[in-house]
Protein backbone atom coordinates (compact mmCIF):
# COMPACT_ATOMS: atom_id res chain seq x y z
CA UNK A 1 0.00 0.00 0.00
CA UNK A 2 1.58 3.70 -0.82
CA UNK A 3 2.03 5.94 1.71
CA UNK A 4 1.24 9.64 1.52
CA UNK A 5 4.70 10.67 0.59
CA UNK A 6 4.40 8.17 -2.17
CA UNK A 7 1.22 9.98 -3.73
CA UNK A 8 2.27 13.46 -2.70
CA UNK A 9 5.53 15.61 -4.22
CA UNK A 10 4.76 19.21 -3.16
CA UNK A 11 4.01 22.02 -5.41
CA UNK A 12 4.93 21.22 -8.77
CA UNK A 13 5.92 23.47 -12.14
CA UNK A 14 2.66 23.67 -13.48
CA UNK A 15 1.39 26.05 -10.58
CA UNK A 16 3.97 28.65 -11.40
CA UNK A 17 3.70 28.35 -15.39
CA UNK A 18 -0.14 28.94 -14.50
CA UNK A 19 0.88 32.44 -12.05
CA UNK A 20 3.28 33.58 -15.11
CA UNK A 21 0.19 33.67 -17.27
CA UNK A 22 -2.21 34.44 -14.58
CA UNK A 23 -4.16 31.62 -15.57
CA UNK A 24 -6.42 30.14 -12.83
CA UNK A 25 -8.10 26.42 -13.42
CA UNK A 26 -11.28 27.29 -15.06
CA UNK A 27 -9.17 28.96 -17.69
CA UNK A 28 -7.55 25.69 -17.72
CA UNK A 29 -10.71 23.86 -17.90
CA UNK A 30 -12.37 25.90 -20.47
CA UNK A 31 -9.14 26.03 -22.96
CA UNK A 32 -9.52 21.83 -22.91
CA UNK A 33 -11.32 20.05 -25.46
CA UNK A 34 -10.51 16.90 -23.51
CA UNK A 35 -12.70 15.65 -20.65
CA UNK A 36 -11.04 17.51 -17.24
CA UNK A 37 -12.02 19.09 -13.69
CA UNK A 38 -10.78 21.66 -11.78
CA UNK A 39 -9.85 18.78 -9.55
CA UNK A 40 -7.78 17.43 -12.04
CA UNK A 41 -5.79 20.72 -12.26
CA UNK A 42 -5.80 21.36 -8.37
CA UNK A 43 -4.26 17.98 -7.62
CA UNK A 44 -1.68 19.01 -10.49
CA UNK A 45 -0.65 21.93 -9.16
CA UNK A 46 -0.22 20.68 -5.58
CA UNK A 47 1.87 17.33 -6.64
CA UNK A 48 -0.99 14.94 -6.28
CA UNK A 49 0.56 12.12 -8.45
CA UNK A 50 -1.91 11.68 -11.36
CA UNK A 51 -1.90 8.56 -14.16
CA UNK A 52 -0.68 9.18 -17.36
CA UNK A 53 -3.85 9.99 -19.10
CA UNK A 54 -4.58 12.88 -16.55
CA UNK A 55 -1.14 14.09 -16.84
CA UNK A 56 -1.25 14.13 -20.82
CA UNK A 57 -4.73 16.03 -20.65
CA UNK A 58 -3.54 18.78 -18.74
CA UNK A 59 -0.48 19.34 -20.41
CA UNK A 60 -2.99 19.62 -23.70
CA UNK A 61 -4.94 22.25 -22.00
CA UNK A 62 -2.44 24.05 -20.63
CA UNK A 63 -0.55 24.38 -23.82
CA UNK A 64 -3.74 25.64 -25.30
CA UNK A 65 -4.40 28.21 -23.15
CA UNK A 66 -0.90 29.61 -22.99
CA UNK A 67 -0.13 29.07 -26.52
CA UNK A 68 3.11 27.45 -25.93
CA UNK A 69 4.51 24.15 -26.24
CA UNK A 70 5.37 22.42 -22.61
CA UNK A 71 6.40 19.32 -22.06
CA UNK A 72 5.52 16.89 -19.35
CA UNK A 73 9.21 17.21 -17.68
CA UNK A 74 8.00 21.36 -17.71
CA UNK A 75 5.36 20.86 -15.87
CA UNK A 76 5.76 17.79 -13.38
CA UNK A 77 8.68 16.71 -11.44
CA UNK A 78 8.07 13.03 -10.64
Amino acid sequence: METDTERNFGEQPIARIMAEHELKASDIVSASTEQITHKMISKACKGRKLTPNVQKKVLNALNKATGKSYSLKDIFTY
